[in-house]
């Protein structure tokens, strides 16, 4: 029997693997926040950091939206009133080249990066409920489950926000140096998300045969499964 392995640490292993995959040697990196939403990490950003903004100069210009994330995570974006009946994602990219950067923000809700951050969160809650690692746990069935994640599509993804920083980036020299990063707020339907999840799950459980305690934790995950989400 396997030892149980943490799910942060699982997932944190499962979003290097991709972004390797994925990233060329000369892309921007793509970070997946939700790695970041634990209440405890109260400064994702390092407002000190901050040189400018897209409202002016210094960092006293950031969004309401940007604060709450940078302060709650996901899940106090979610409490905001305009955001009822809604599931929140914010994808972030870093890197000096400001026009890349924008067109990255344009683009973004269209994106399979898009598509990887909410597929990452599908992840995460699978594996929180796992008493074992997610491959005793569910048997054939999560790694089914997890590539019909990734490869879905997630329409009605709606662009809510977008902001940039510039910030001081810790120098190997005397002199100091710059990077932009961009964010960008996408809200989508729970019923849309909802659905989909609901359909793949009743999908895979018919391609695989799990044991009994696979079985039972399947059962357990499709009842249980927004519930945290």
């Amino acid at each position: 029997m396997k030892k149980k392995v943490s799910p942060a640490i699982f997932l944190f292993c499962t979003l290097i693997f991709c972004a390797c995959s994925v990233r060329g040697k000369n892309s921007p990196l793509i970070i997946v926040p939700e790695l970041q939403n634990r209440p405890e990490t109260s400064n994702l950003i390092g407002i000190d950091d901050i040189t400018e903004t897209q409202g002016g100069t210094g960092n006293a210009n950031l969004p309401a939206w940007l604060l709450i994330f940078n302060g709650g995570g996901i899940n106090a974006l979610e409490g905001m009133e305009q955001y009822h009946g809604k599931y929140c994602f914010v994808g972030r990219n870093e890197s000096i080249n400001f026009s890349a950067l924008s067109k990255w923000a344009e683009i973004y809700s269209e994106t399979p990066a898009f598509t990887r951050l909410v597929a990452a969160r599908i992840e995460k809650r699978l594996t929180s409920g796992a008493e074992l690692y997610p491959d005793d746990e569910y048997g054939a069935f999560y790694e089914i489950f997890i590539k019909k994640a990734f490869d879905a599509e997630y329409p009605g993804a709606s662009t809510q926000g977008t902001y940039w920083i510039k910030k001081i980036v810790s120098p190997e020299t005397s002199e100091l140096q710059y990077t932009y990063e961009f964010f960008v707020l996408i809200s989508i339907d729970k019923t849309v998300i909802q659905d989909i999840i609901k359909k793949m799950i009743e999908e895979t459980r018919t391609a695989v045969t799990p044991t009994r305690a696979q079985n039972n934790a399947i059962g357990n995950i499709q009842l249980h499964f927004f519930e945290g989400f």
